[in-house]
């Protein structure tokens, strides 16, 4: 008798544990169950940790609340303004009612994906090529509206839309980089007119200045010689400024011999009584202003040379 009440409680507790094991639920911190009883939802949604359902009565389905990261496939389109091009985008939402996302919609991850496909669609036929190029965060608000709003029925909140990428043609392409090369010559052209027109005011200011001081003229002549003359690569062909040719005019005046007059005492002498000098040695002939001129060039020559 023993044996038998023996054998009928385990038999009992194996029952009992085949149908624990059966009834256990476990539901993890990031999921949401949501209990089906003879194909109708019961009670309230199951919260994390260890639950219990009836077997063979009960179906419980867990719903994930984590954000999901859903790739568009690039779309194919034509702009506002004309240009083909291809765009793909990334959407991220979460499920907010876990109820509405089973009961509402078969599938919710296909459905936000079909709905932003058609969306994205739509976004490149009303935008132009500039602003998928750069008012791209503009365009990330408007597909977020256009995706969030058929959502809220199923119980999903989109998160956040962004637009990755926009391709284009080559051709189009190949115009865009020809219009920023125009671009950038013509702002590189803007640049040096204005540096010319500054440049031009400092010569004129300097040219001024030069016209006071002659001086310093000569004194730019020679540090522009200097400059030149430090490479040893040319041959420099070296202009004789007129000062200079004045200067070794006016030497050449200051040394000839004053020509002597005779005095009034000899003037009312006698034509007999005046004796003729003797005969003078005839003087060397003075060096001709040319020679000169060019043993000037040839100590400037040899200064510049050192």
């Amino acid at each position: 008798m023993v044996q038998e009440l023996i054998g009928v409680a385990a038999a009992v507790g194996a029952g009992a544990l085949v149908y624990l094991a059966a009834a256990a639920r476990v539901v993890k911190q990031y999921e949401r169950g949501l209990v089906f009883r003879l194909g109708r939802v019961y009670g309230d949604v199951r919260r994390p940790g260890f639950n219990m359902i009836i077997p063979a009565v009960d179906r419980m389905r867990k719903v994930n609340l984590q954000i999901v990261t859903m790739p568009i496939p690039a779309q194919e389109g034509i702009s506002r303004d004309n240009v083909t091009v291809r765009v793909d985008a990334v959407v991220y939402f979460k499920v907010v009612d876990p109820a509405a996302a089973i009961v509402n919609v078969e599938d919710y991850r296909f459905a936000v994906s079909q709905m932003a496909q058609t969306s994205l669609r739509s976004i490149i036929g009303k935008s132009e090529l500039d602003d998928l190029l750069s008012n791209r965060e503009k365009l990330n608000q408007g597909l977020e509206l256009m995706i969030d709003s058929p959502a809220v029925e199923w119980g999903v909140t989109i998160d956040r839309v962004e637009i990755k990428d926009v391709s284009l043609p080559d051709t189009m392409k190949r115009s865009m980089a020809r219009q920023a090369e125009a671009d950038r010559e013509r702002r590189a052209r803007l640049i040096n007119a204005d540096a010319e027109y500054q440049a031009s005011k400092k010569l004129a200011q300097a040219a001024r200045q030069m016209a006071d001081t002659p001086s310093a003229l000569q004194l730019r002549l020679l540090q522009t010689v200097m400059a030149v003359a430090a490479e040893k690569n040319s041959t420099l062909v070296l202009p004789i400024p007129v000062e200079l040719l004045r200067f070794l005019e006016r030497g050449r005046d200051e040394g000839r011999p004053a020509q002597t007059q005779a005095t009034p005492q000899e003037q009312t002498r006698e034509p007999e009584q005046i004796q003729a000098p003797p005969p003078a040695e005839t003087p060397e002939p003075a060096e001709h202003p040319l020679d000169q001129t060019e043993q000037a060039i040839e100590e400037l020559r040899r200064a510049v040379e050192q």
